[in-house]
């Protein structure tokens, strides 16, 4: 089955483009099934980039989903059109009567921000409370990830030295794991950061397991025993070229920035960089969706808790 989004979604014209099943929401209203309903908290300035690449994600299953897009009340996008958040976007009072199987909180771009700094932690902190006893699993993704980990469990984020910025080898760590279920021994994936976690707080809680970790990036896949909580420090969902304009938007504007590590052909900016994560990033989301959701998610959505 497909990935159910709204008609005149954006996203509906790219995927479908790309050959990806996609059912508008006429269609769907003629199926008999019980979608899973995913909830996207996006917070990443490029809204329409975001909900593109989570949708291709979401949308490469064999099962149903809804994607309900959500965006923080607290904090006006800038570079979205109203028009469009209008149209598409719900706030957390909206929906926080709903059940959902399953929440992704995007990163942001607030890493350097201690978290009570950040104008909608108060907000962020009432849904991830909220996603406790309405949400069967919810994936963190980056800083994301990062502040999740400081909610849950009180795991802070630490300064690096400069912006860990490229595509990085990981291992995997618990093979046994639904949610590495027939990864490679080792992958790739982008990470844009400028921020980390220690290693030796995340394993100190017993409540969470470390599935996948990089050399050069750390901490990468982190869940909790039951996968209601899960937390991936990197961003599997980046188009090819996402760290491509990042990193010419930087340089255009005269700030500092090194060639993302292991992204161009040999290092080499004049070329195009070659997507090494893709196969990792759907199988990542696939096993997320069958696993930690269908499998175990109650058929009564109201029975979550």
């Amino acid at each position: 089955m497909p990935i159910k989004i709204p008609n005149e979604l954006p996203a509906t014209k790219i995927l479908t483009n790309e050959n990806i099943f996609v059912m508008t929401e006429t269609r769907a209203l003629t199926q008999d099934i019980r979608p899973l309903q995913i909830a996207l908290l996006n917070l990443m300035p490029t809204k329409i980039d975001t909900e593109t690449q989570f949708s291709r994600l979401l949308g490469n299953t064999s099962l149903q989903v809804e994607l309900t897009l959500l965006h923080t009340k607290t904090h006006e996008s800038k570079n979205t059109s109203k028009e469009h958040m209008l149209a598409f976007y719900q706030t957390f009072d909206d929906i926080k009567d709903r059940n959902f199987d399953g929440l992704v909180v995007t990163g942001a771009p607030v890493e350097n921000l201690p978290f009570d700094d950040v104008e909608y932690w108060e907000e962020l902190k009432t849904i991830l409370e909220w996603s406790k006893t309405h949400v069967h699993s919810t994936v963190h993704i980056c800083w994301g990830a990062q502040a999740g980990l400081y909610y849950h469990y009180g795991i802070n984020k630490y300064p690096l030295g400069k912006k860990l910025f490229g595509v990085f080898e990981h291992n995997v760590l618990d093979k046994k794991s639904v949610l590495m279920r027939g990864f490679d021994d080792t992958f790739f994936v982008p990470h844009s950061r400028y921020t980390t976690v220690k290693r030796e707080e995340v394993s100190a809680v017993d409540d969470i397991i470390i599935l996948a970790e990089s050399e050069e990036a750390g901490v990468s896949i982190v869940a909790s025993k039951d996968y209601r909580k899960i937390f991936i420090m990197g961003h599997s969902e980046y188009d090819t070229n996402t760290l491509l304009k990042e990193y010419l938007r930087d340089k255009n504007a005269g700030i500092p920035i090194d060639v993302p590590l292991n992204y161009f052909p040999n290092d080499d900016d004049t070329k195009y960089p070659v997507s090494k994560w893709r196969a990792h990033a759907n199988l990542l989301f696939s096993n997320w969706l069958n696993y930690c959701l269908y499998q175990t998610t109650p058929y009564n959505i109201e029975e979550i808790k």
